[in-house]
């Protein structure tokens, strides 16, 4: 089979199938989870009550963020995809391949902001490799694993939904689309949308988190008790996301369209930008498996913390299949975008000489 190797972003379901899947060293029994399609988190059977759960993301310095916002960026995606197993991170290594331009007064800069966001997350950095290397350049820098301790019978993947369950999201679809591009190219932004649609469309960078809305979602309880499984919608955006979730836990799904929440912000960056903000980067935006019986007290919870949140749809009987329902009540099959439109609307954006 031919399988293609994206020129951006993440690779696909078909490329990861033939050619990462097959090939994932020794087999041991210990791995509860292992590399999955949809699965951000593994989980590895410490003794007969814990498990260690790990996750994986590239190290970034994004220099139209600057070093700090760079720095928080990075530990957030990595504690986000560790906390959607409902168990706080708690230790990190890091390795960081830098470009020989970066200096040492940088460095420090990012490093600080790096040590006092995982000092506010409860995090121990533990070990690491630090080095500038001939070839590096922005915006990734190196690989980093955060790493959690949990309960054998309290953690949750993204692959443990269940027909039955609904689908209950928080903030709404393209978060991470709307704050970085305001980040991106501010001047293009403020003249066709104004200096006050600017500064709240910038104000979604500190949206891009889903530790707080995970965290806060499993005091519902977990598995039988309520939430039953987690992801944070990425690349793909909140369709993409929900694809995954259903592929990974093996159900069909029935997703509301006009039920996915897209604030008047995004909608007027993504016509701007040409962009579905449907299946674009929406780092930012939990996707919650919960039991029906718990839909209310889930979405309660998460208000009093200050979380928006909506029921958007629910996992069915894979014989189902998968679904969109648009607002007339037709529906169109759900399919995971092979390309998020984000990387070519950015690009396009550049090379139209956008600031």
């Amino acid at each position: 089979m031919q399988v293609d190797f994206p020129k951006f972003g993440k690779v696909g379901k078909i490329f990861f199938d033939n050619v990462i899947y097959p090939k994932l060293g020794a087999k041991r029994d210990e791995v509860l989870v292992g590399p999955n399609y949809g699965c951000d988190n593994a989980v590895v059977k410490i003794n007969d009550r814990q498990v260690m759960i790990l996750t994986s993301d590239p190290l970034s310095i994004i220099p139209a963020l600057g070093l700090e916002d760079s720095a928080w960026l990075t530990v957030h995606l990595l504690a986000s995809d560790l906390a959607t197993s409902g168990i706080p991170p708690m230790y990190a290594v890091l390795d960081f391949n830098l470009p020989p331009q970066i200096t040492k007064e940088e460095f420090e800069i990012y490093w600080d902001a790096f040590h006092r966001e995982c000092e506010k997350l409860g995090i121990a950095i533990v070990g690491g490799h630090t080095g500038k290397f001939f070839g590096i350049d922005y915006t990734i820098v190196g690989g980093g694993t955060f790493i959690a301790i949990g309960d054998i019978d309290k953690y949750l993947s993204s692959n443990m939904a269940k027909p039955g369950d609904r689908i209950v999201i928080t903030k709404g679809g393209a978060i991470a689309t709307t704050g970085i591009l305001a980040r991106v190219f501010p001047e293009t932004i403020e003249r066709n949308f104004g200096s006050d649609f600017l500064k709240e469309a910038q104000s979604y960078f500190r949206k891009f988190s889903v530790v707080d809305d995970a965290l806060t979602a499993v005091k519902i309880g977990v598995r039988n008790d309520g939430v039953s499984a987690m992801h944070d919608a990425t690349e793909g955006g909140v369709f993409g996301g929900i694809y995954e979730m259903a592929i990974a836990s093996g159900c069909g799904v029935h997703v509301y369209k006009e039920k996915v929440k897209i604030s008047e912000t995004t909608r007027k960056i993504c016509d701007l930008f040409e962009i579905d903000p449907y299946i674009s980067l929406s780092e930012g935006t939990l996707i919650i498996a919960v039991k029906e019986e718990k839909v209310s007290e889930l979405v309660n919870v998460l208000a009093e913390n200050g979380i928006e949140s909506s029921e958007v749809g629910y996992f069915e009987e894979p014989s189902y299949g998968l679904w969109i329902e648009n607002p007339d009540g037709s529906k169109e099959a759900l399919v995971y975008p092979e390309a998020d439109p984000y990387w070519n609307a950015y690009i396009n954006a550049i090379n139209k000489g956008w600031r």
